[in-house]
């Protein structure tokens, strides 16, 4: 299924993502000399509906003409991409299925488990993974190893860190046993800035001549650890904007993103005697849900202090993936 090229397709620089079908089979490799090896290893289109990275990608090498280190490019989800779709409705999720997640036996696993083979016999430099998000959040970087070689990766893109290790299956964890590797979560889709952030960062990135190994400085980085993943029951129902529904949020809950809440903030309106419709689950996949949240007189109120992240409106991506995830500040490794 996956096809691997040594050149640019005729066309690739100027096509908009639900059109990559008229010159891509599907799922594509390419590869692309430099004055520098090994490459720089970036996978874009993962989601479908997340453009940012291909438009990055375009606007780079239309920018540059020899480049200045070798560059392997992961273009993913173009049967997705055609209908404006984070994954088709028979397909599993494109970041959840790398070496390490589940669904093994797909053949969407297999295809990305080939990615990481071909990429580790050539030799990585380093990995980026290029994401737009739903929801009003800052520009941010991830990591799934507190190294200081990752934390220094992420921190070429924003001095807001996120660290990570559930959910399994995600493309920067399949390549941090190669490389150093990081996530770009670049704002919303059809913003310029997010587009022209994440096209300076690849360039930084194909310049450097090896990656920095010092340690981070503390008062340079805000790091996070995401300590728990928030989903609504599948047979919950749920609004924004105050429809009837069992719990109904308001229509601006995306503006507690990145923002440390404390006890006793309320997030929704539910059932005075109902339980509070919500799953939540930690690193280990147990059930943390009464450590965080409690209805209080019809409120879903939050118990202790967390920050939430990738709270969206987009009542699709909830159904896909869940509500947002919970994060706590930490400090850097010594």
């Amino acid at each position: 299924m996956l096809t691997e090229l040594d050149d640019l397709p005729e066309g690739l620089l100027d096509l908009p993502a639900h059109r990559l079908h008229e010159v891509l089979k599907g799922p594509t490799l390419i590869h692309l000399p430099g004055r520098r090896k090994p490459p720089l290893f970036v996978s874009v289109l993962l989601h479908g509906n997340e453009d940012v990275g291909l438009k990055a990608v375009q606007t780079l090498l239309r920018r540059i003409e020899a480049l200045p280190r070798a560059l392997s490019i992961f273009i993913g989800n173009v049967g997705a991409a055609r209908h404006g779709a984070r994954f088709m409705p028979d397909q599993p999720d494109f970041n959840r299925v790398w070496p390490g997640g589940d669904f093994a036996d797909s053949w969407e696993a297999r295809t990305l488990a080939e990615v990481v083979g071909i990429m580790a016999a050539r030799g990585v430099f380093a990995n980026v993974d290029i994401h737009n998000n739903t929801g009003l959040n800052p520009h941010y970087a991830c990591i799934n190893r507190l190294d200081h070689r990752f934390l220094q990766l992420a921190l070429l893109f924003s001095r807001t860190v996120v660290y990570f290790v559930q959910p399994k299956g995600v493309q920067s964890m399949a390549f941090a046993g190669l490389c150093p590797a990081t996530t770009l979560e670049c704002g919303k889709p059809g913003y310029a800035r997010g587009e022209q952030h994440a096209t300076n960062y690849l360039e930084a990135c194909l310049r450097l001549a090896e990656l920095p190994t010092h340690p981070v400085v503390e008062q340079d980085i805000d790091l996070f650890h995401t300590v728990a993943v928030v989903k609504l029951l599948p047979e919950a129902s749920f609004s924004f904007g105050g429809d009837a529904a069992e719990v109904r949020f308001d229509n601006d809950l995306d503006r507690f993103n990145f923002h440390e809440l404390p006890a006793g903030t309320v997030l929704a309106e539910i059932a005075a005697d109902g339980p509070v419709r919500l799953s939540v689950t930690d690193e280990r996949g147990e059930d943390v849900t009464r450590r965080y949240f409690v209805n209080q007189e019809g409120r879903l109120t939050l118990k202790k202090s967390v920050m939430p992240s990738m709270l969206t409106l987009d009542e699709e991506i909830v159904r896909q993936d869940c509500l947002c995830y919970l994060m706590e500040r930490v400090a850097i490794p010594q």
